[in-house]
């Protein structure tokens, strides 16, 4: 295990254990949490200790798989812990996701309760909804049993029932489940194209003028979020006595109409069928990371009332969700980045 420690002060407030702190949604919310004055030390967990060193936060290298360093060492006294950590590939290997994202989750759950923290907040999300309307959002209560094809979704959606029962067995802990749409940020492009992209995407081809239109697929129609904005209603989440879900998603839904828009592009109605086909074939391939299951659940995913977030957290998204895709876009094109391991442009993965 190796740690560093920055100026952060331990008195007077807050302390807050971030787990997964150096992705995508993982900076947004130290950057948040550090920035805020009723907490008083953040302290980041990730498996490798980041070049990035905000105010007020330390870091440890640490595992949440199972056979990792004891977590619970570095929960111990905290008041939270928000848990971020997640795996998206291999998609080819979904024993090795469901042992990061299932196993490694519930390794935190139960270490945070072992350390006697008070408060856990989990990255839930919209995959684990299961299939619902595209015209009228739904409210917390919609089931949450996934989309069982797709390993994204059914591994959400198992963490959803584990702390069901975590809940009854921890009925003092305060227990906080952030269920966000699809987010965005201009830092976390590059990782957002190894991911789901891969190769056959090259950034410089991502730029109004060169993408000649988006297929209008049927119920291609989805929410985003600004990863800051959602990174707000953490830190809300953390400062306040909230307790259950909350959906996070900014406006408007975003469909083939939009993101032609953005793309200065023409939407262009497709079958189903062969587009599945084609995405399909290229995973089995491996030209593409994403699994074509991944877009069966995106195609199915209900539209979220983020109504209960916007009262008791009092969160409103500073973005909308075509401002927060038009950034990411712009990220892909500049090879934006951050100076962590997950979110690491592609000239410094390749010097490194």
């Amino acid at each position: 295990m190796t740690r560093t420690a920055s100026s952060g002060t331990e008195a007077g407030g807050l302390r807050a254990v971030v787990v997964g702190a150096t992705g995508n949604v993982g900076t947004s919310v130290v950057q948040a949490l550090s920035g805020h004055p009723g907490v008083a030390s953040v302290l980041g967990v990730a498996r490798r200790i980041p070049g990035w060193h905000p105010d007020g936060t330390d870091w440890v290298a640490a595992d949440v798989d199972p056979g990792g360093p004891d977590l619970v060492a570095h929960f111990v006294g905290a008041d939270v812990v928000v848990h971020l950590a997640w795996k998206f590939q291999p998609t080819h290997d979904p024993v090795t996701t469901w042992r990061t994202n299932v196993l490694g989750s519930i390794r935190v759950f139960e270490a945070a309760a072992e350390a006697g923290v008070p408060a856990l907040i989990h990255a839930s999300s919209v995959g684990a909804y299961s299939p619902g309307p595209k015209d009228q959002p739904v409210d917390e209560g919609w089931p949450t049993h996934g989309w069982p094809q797709a390993a994204y979704c059914r591994e959400k959606a198992y963490l959803e029932r584990y702390l069901d029962a975590y809940e009854h067995r921890h009925a003092a802990m305060r227990v906080v489940r952030m269920r966000p749409g699809f987010l965005f940020k201009r830092e976390s492009a590059s990782q957002q194209r190894r991911i789901f992209a891969g190769r056959l995407l090259p950034a410089r081809l991502v730029r109004p003028s060169l993408v000649p239109a988006v297929p209008d697929l049927p119920g291609l129609t989805f929410q985003a979020l600004h990863t800051d904005d959602a990174a707000a209603a953490y830190r809300e989440a953390v400062a306040r006595p909230v307790h259950g879900a909350f959906n996070l998603a900014a406006d408007p839904p975003l469909d083939a109409v939009g993101l032609a828009r953005i793309l200065e592009a023409r939407p262009l109605r497709v079958p189903l069928p062969p587009v599945r086909a084609a995405l399909s074939a290229a995973w089995r391939l491996r030209l593409v990371p994403a699994s074509p299951d991944l877009l069966d659940a995106v195609l199915r995913l209900p539209l979220m009332d983020s109504s209960r977030a916007r009262s008791e957290l009092d969160w409103q998204p500073r973005y909308t969700a075509l401002e927060a895709v038009q950034e990411f876009l712009d990220g892909l094109r500049t090879h934006a980045g951050m100076d962590t391991a997950p979110l690491a442009p592609e000239h410094a993965r390749t010097a490194a």
